[in-house]
């Protein structure tokens, strides 16, 4: 995953087993279907016996081992969370009583039950109270502080031209559907999910107290609303293009690009200082504009209503939970059960206090042994993608030469942060679980917002530690892996290479190639977005890439719903890549060593394979596939397993698959693009 702007990548991790002196193993045997042929479906043959014994759980919309493993890590954070609970007199400020009243707060069930919509009132009656643009402007900003993102949002950020100085970068918002083509398409799933968003719109505003017509008339009001946003706003694909979104500005030209908003006082409220920033979208910025000129008051007052509401829903009684988990978890997400409640306080407190309860959870899982070898195949992952670049027939001397300099300068972060977050002045209560929420959304948008106008403090972490994900930073050329993914079964000390290699030695690659896909390919050795290529180089590239968009677009998820091969580019490049170059890793991982024995009948090139096919081969809800079709960057898990192994002549050769079958794509179609 690229930490800019996307959704999340990889793994989950499972009970950690380090220490443990049992034989070295291979890959989860029982798991895969032997009845399939590996050169016909690989993502059968490697885990169609788990998917099979394993159904998706209710409250669940995707499953594998790894997000099985996910879930148990939330299990041993709740395990911490517990025990810090179960006390009542940790000194005031301290990680643990923060952590203990911030969970105890959370799973107070009954109290919020009682509350109902109190804990938001005095903020719904703030909007009720304002009485012109410059009041709705006000409250933006209130809102901003809070990280209700609406209808635009602020962030600090490396600057494209200088990434060694944090400036303020401007964005896009304020949508309720997952993005704009929801609004605008015409499909009739889109129309479908149109219909059932201002319903579900209507019955939040009845549960805050609007008769059946006032629900319905302030359900139109917001759809309308952000239908006109929406159509000021970029498609997922244009926003995965750095250029379409680098439009340096100058603070003084915020009055020319959007004069009815009042810059001056916003970033004086936020103690940010007025000096050259980055608009990722000015149509949008203009829009929102032209709508606090256009917009009538109600209308403005409706729609902060309502994404108050939204933003606080998980945080209120047991109705509004239950309407947004319909909507969202339920429509969209094809889920049949909400998650327990201590799962969703768990996740809650790792969003708001992530490195304070990060902290506690690298102490008891994230042992020394691990990281030094995750160090090793880190090492070795980067030496693999310095002998393919060295050897790449279709690029020249030139920009080899500024491929490895950029490679040269990569930053890996393994764990956890060297220096941890100090939540100490964040005020938490036992008894005030919105409160909670709040102080813990705004320390996050103090801390990220004190950064603007200083360098570019490199320590900075953008996940949590016991997050199962990794990233790439294109700023930074930094790589990262959170203790979180360094597991089971993405990752184990017991495990023989081949295995680790194939899970985690796969993702390595992945983030290691985001440096040289499409968008990062567009960033230099320092981090700026600079052109590094000869223009024939450029074009071999392009057309090496166009093959990887034309394989996706053929993959199916229904009869008329395809992959966009755009969109998923540079997630696809990544496992094309990452395969590629983790597979020649652990040839060199080998290098010097006795021939590595077979174990169960398969060989250690097939371990690799059926490694990143168990790793890899999530089931997912056929809702859940719809929605990410349409915005995610990554393909559904069947095709990030056979997509990228259909290209590779080592996985041909490790199952004797022949021309023609299934995995093997043709000679002229084969992608090969690092």
């Amino acid at each position: 995953m690229r930490i800019i702007g996307t959704v999340l990548l990889v793994a989950l991790g499972c009970v950690s087993v380090y220490g443990a002196t049992e034989p070295m193993h291979g890959v989860y045997v029982a798991d895969m279907d032997r009845g399939a042929d590996p050169c016909g479906d690989f993502y059968d043959y490697a885990n169609g016996a788990w998917r099979a014994a394993n159904p998706i759980p209710a409250s669940m919309t995707r499953w594998s081992r790894r997000w099985a493993a996910g879930e148990t890590a939330k299990e041993q954070l709740k395990g911490i969370l517990e025990e810090a609970s179960a006390r009542t007199d940790w000194r005031k400020g301290s990680v643990e009583q923060q952590i203990a009243d911030y969970y105890g707060a959370c799973m107070d069930q009954g109290r919020l039950d009682a509350l109902g919509l109190e804990p938001i009132k005095p903020l719904l009656a703030d909007i009720d109270a304002m009485k012109g643009p410059g009041d709705v402007q006000k409250m933006i900003a209130r809102f901003h502080q809070m990280q209700i993102l609406v209808p635009f949002g602020l962030a600090g950020s490396p600057d494209n031209h200088d990434p060694t100085r944090v400036i303020a970068d401007i964005y896009a918002a304020g949508l309720g559907l997952p993005d704009r083509d929801y609004y605008l398409k015409t499909e009739a799933r889109f129309q479908e999910a149109r219909d059932r968003y201002r319903a579900h719109v209507a019955r939040m505003f009845g549960l805050a107290g609007y008769d059946e017509a006032a629900a319905k008339a302030a359900s139109e009001s917001v759809f309308g609303f952000e239908k006109r946003l929406a159509e000021a706003s970029l498609d997922n694909v244009a926003l995965r293009d750095p250029l379409a979104t680098d439009h340096k500005t100058r603070f003084a030209d915020l009055k020319t690009l959007a004069p009815r908003f009042d810059w001056a006082g916003y970033f004086k409220g936020g103690g940010l200082p007025k000096a050259d920033l980055n608009v990722k979208e000015p149509k949008f910025l203009q829009e929102v504009d032209r709508q606090l000129d256009e917009t009538p008051l109600p209308d403005w007052k409706t729609y902060l209503k309502w994404q108050l509401i939204h933003a606080a829903a998980g945080a209120l009684s047991a109705p509004f939970v239950e309407e947004d988990y319909a909507f969202y978890g339920k429509y969209l997400g094809g889920a049949s059960e909400i998650k327990p409640r201590w799962k969703r306080c768990v996740e809650s407190a790792d969003d708001s206090l992530g490195e304070a309860l990060g902290r506690k959870y690298v102490e008891r899982y994230f042992p020394p042994a691990a990281k030094a070898r995750m160090q090793e195949m880190v090492k070795n992952l980067l030496l693999a993608m310095k002998e393919t670049i060295d050897g790449l027939a279709w690029m020249g001397p030139e920009t080899k030469k500024k491929a490895l300099e950029k490679l040269a300068t990569f930053n890996p972060k393994i764990g956890y942060p060297d220096k941890w977050k100090d939540y100490s002045k964040v005020e938490v209560r036992r008894d005030a679980h919105w409160a909670n929420l709040v102080a813990g959304r705004t320390f996050a948008v103090r801390d990220d917002w004190d950064q603007i106008g200083k360098p570019v403090d490199r320590g900075r972490w953008g996940m949590t530690p016991p997050t199962s994900n990794a990233y790439y930073n294109h700023f930074l050329n930094e790589i990262v892996f959170p203790a979180g993914i360094l597991q089971p079964p993405a990752f184990d000390v017991n495990a023989v290479d081949a295995v680790n290699y194939g899970a985690i030695g796969v993702v390595i690659g992945h983030e290691i190639s985001h440096g040289f896909d499409d968008e990062g390919s567009q960033y230099d050795a320092q981090g700026r977005l600079q052109n590094w290529w000869t223009p024939e180089d450029l074009k071999n590239f392009q057309a090496r890439t166009q093959c990887v968009v034309d394989q996706f677009e053929g993959y199916f998820i229904e009869a008329d719903i395809h992959h966009n091969g755009r969109l998923v580019l540079g997630e696809s490049i990544g496992d094309l890549a990452g395969a590629k170059i983790a597979h020649l890793a652990y040839a060199i991982s080998q290098r010097g060593k006795p021939p590595a024995p077979a174990i169960d009948g398969l060989t250690p090139e097939q371990q690799f394979f059926v490694s990143w096919g168990q790793f890899r081969g999530d089931a997912t809800r056929p809702e859940t596939q719809r929605v990410m079709v349409q915005g995610d960057p990554h393909p559904v898990a069947k095709y990030r397993v056979i997509g990228p192994l259909s290209n590779l002549a080592a996985f041909q050769e490790a199952f004797s698959c022949k021309a023609g079958a299934p995995m093997v794509r043709p000679t002229g179609a084969l992608c090969d693009v690092w």
